[in-house]
């Protein structure tokens, strides 16, 4: 499966482990976690499906909850299972977002997907991803999905990065509307908002938030690596406080959409 042989080049080759522990990273996951931190309750039991080098479970099975956690990449996993510690109570296994059948229906209080939609190119894979996401989380839980913004993509690799022309010329960017035309080989999906919408009408959902989870952090990232901890945290309360304007949203490069099962 050509899908599985470029991820697995990528992340083989790719420090995701460091991701967010830099000091721009960190702005994503402090996001991240300030949303989940808002819906964990004691005794619920967490899924994380696509979990990568594990640093959501590990943070959530750290805090004292039980966490499943489903991982495509092996090389992730063996980075994910070396820093599991005695006090974390989590399952690693190796499988698919388009396919939980290994989790029973209504299983679990959160469900996270954090990453797989970045890395599905058809509607139909898309869509099983977020039908399993749903059907293995309890009725009354929460589901997180994130996704890659295609306009961060377009203003910082196509114009900061000068690659805009040459992707329109290869039809990896379309010309009019300036939509990136994924594919697997370019290992990312992007997305618009209303695209988002679209695929999650037709699920029994309420949307409880959605949230740019970096905004303007990425566009800016030396800026925000050479902030002293008194501007940082700064930066922090302001980006915490605009960072669901939906005049603003679109502008991210990662985005996460946090609803509740009906």
């Amino acid at each position: 499966m050509d899908e599985l042989k470029y991820l697995t080049e990528y992340y083989n080759n790719y420090d995701e482990d460091k991701r967010l522990t830099t000091k721009y990273g960190l702005v994503e996951f402090l996001t991240t976690m300030k949303y989940i931190n808002k819906f964990l309750k004691k005794g619920m039991r967490v899924l994380e499906v696509g979990a990568g080098t594990g640093r959501y479970s590990l943070t959530i099975a750290e805090k004292g909850f039980k966490v499943d956690a489903i991982e495509l990449i092996q090389h992730n996993i063996d980075i994910f299972k070396s820093k599991i510690t005695k006090n974390c109570n989590i399952d690693v296994r190796q499988g698919n977002a388009i396919d939980l059948s290994s989790y029973e229906d209504e299983t679990f209080d959160i469900t996270l997907v954090l990453g797989p939609l970045y890395h599905l190119f058809n509607e139909d894979d898309k869509r099983l991803a977020i039908s399993e996401a749903i059907r293995v989380t309890k009725k009354g839980g929460i589901v997180f999905i994130s996704y890659c913004m295609n306009d961060a993509t377009i203003v910082n690799w196509g114009f900061q990065k000068s690659n805009i022309i040459e992707g329109i010329q290869n039809g990896i960017v379309d010309g009019d509307t300036f939509k990136c035309l994924s594919n697997p080989s370019l290992l990312f999906e992007m997305y618009r908002k209303e695209e988002i919408d679209e695929l999650m009408a037709r699920y029994n959902i309420e949307r409880l938030h959605f949230v740019a989870t970096d905004l303007f952090t990425n566009h800016m990232r030396n800026t925000i690596d050479e902030m002293d901890e008194k501007m940082f945290e700064a930066y922090l309360k302001y980006h915490f406080y605009i960072c669901e304007r939906t005049d603003l949203v679109g502008i991210t490069h990662h985005s996460l959409d946090i609803f509740r099962k009906k």
